[in-house]
């Protein structure tokens, strides 16, 4: 991987990340329409750990709230006592999900699921069920019915939001669009669900990331022109994400995800197109 391949998949990582497009998907498909070898699930996995440090300091407050309110419940022998300390361990429930179904599929996330068949799949219908939660939420609001916020969310809200995370495994899901969606059906609004999607994402994608950087550290060490690829990557990431992160909350509060799902339809159409005319290959 040259440098200039690095700094592209890097901000490609930060800027897909928190949008509901799908990383995975970016990371998958770019490299294949410039030529270049596809980085893998490893990597994908390993410069996540940028956009995690986004997530960490944009949330900083909220994390060290929710983290104080989860130890001094547990110091009480009261460990729901407050909506920070109940949501706490609401997002370690939510993480249960996309942990065993992980583990249980990692050989698949890793091989077969990484077809562009099954990206572009992956794209378009989970547009369509963005879509419906969507219908879903506008119906709400005409009725003048208010969506939840955080602290009224219950263990049912949660972990439905945490199967729909498991579903990010399959690359051209998008985590934060999986989660948004299950947050939207939930009835929570639409900047709520996008800011429980980042807070439930920290767990795993910290535990992906620690994962993989181990179990690939003999490939890194292997020369400098690894580590500095790995770095580079890693910290466009995290730079491109925290302002992604700020743009989609600020978003959000005023505008609906139709134009990510525009963007997903077409996407997933156009991969399909060059798969069949064999630009592409699966």
């Amino acid at each position: 991987m040259t440098l200039f391949q690095a700094i592209v998949l890097g901000i490609v990582q930060g800027l897909t990340e928190f949008l509901p497009i799908s990383s995975s998907a970016h990371l998958r498909f770019l490299p294949a329409l410039f030529g270049w070898e596809d980085p893998g699930a490893a990597f994908t996995a390993i410069i996540q750990i940028g956009t995690l440090l986004a997530v960490l300091i944009y949330f900083a407050r909220d994390i060290a709230s929710i983290i104080g309110a989860v130890l001094s419940g547990l110091l009480k022998g009261k460990p729901l006592e407050t909506p920070e300390a109940k949501t706490g361990w609401m997002i370690a429930a939510g993480t249960v999900p996309i942990v065993v179904f992980g583990l249980l599929f990692k050989h698949e996330i890793e091989t077969t699921l990484r077809s562009l068949y099954f990206v572009s799949a992956s794209l378009i219908l989970l547009a369509i069920v963005l879509s419906i939660a969507e219908w879903h939420t506008r119906s709400r609001m005409e009725k003048g019915l208010r969506g939840l916020s955080i602290g009224e969310m219950g263990w049912k809200e949660s972990l439905v939001i945490g199967f729909a995370q498991a579903m990010a495994l399959i690359p051209g899901s998008s985590r934060s669009g999986v989660t948004i969606t299950g947050g939207l059906f939930m009835n929570l609004d639409r900047e709520t669900a996008a800011r429980f999607s980042f807070l439930l994402s920290i767990p795993s994608v910290f535990a992906a990331g620690i994962f993989e950087l181990y179990k690939t550290r003999a490939e890194i060490m292997a020369s400098t022109e690894n580590i500095i690829a790995i770095a580079i990557a890693t910290v466009f990431a995290g730079i491109v994400g925290y302002l992604s992160i700020d743009f989609l909350l600020k978003y959000l509060r005023r505008s609906s995800t139709m134009l990510f799902i525009v963007y997903r339809l077409l996407v997933g159409t156009a991969l399909l197109v060059l798969l069949s005319t064999g630009k592409l290959q699966p």
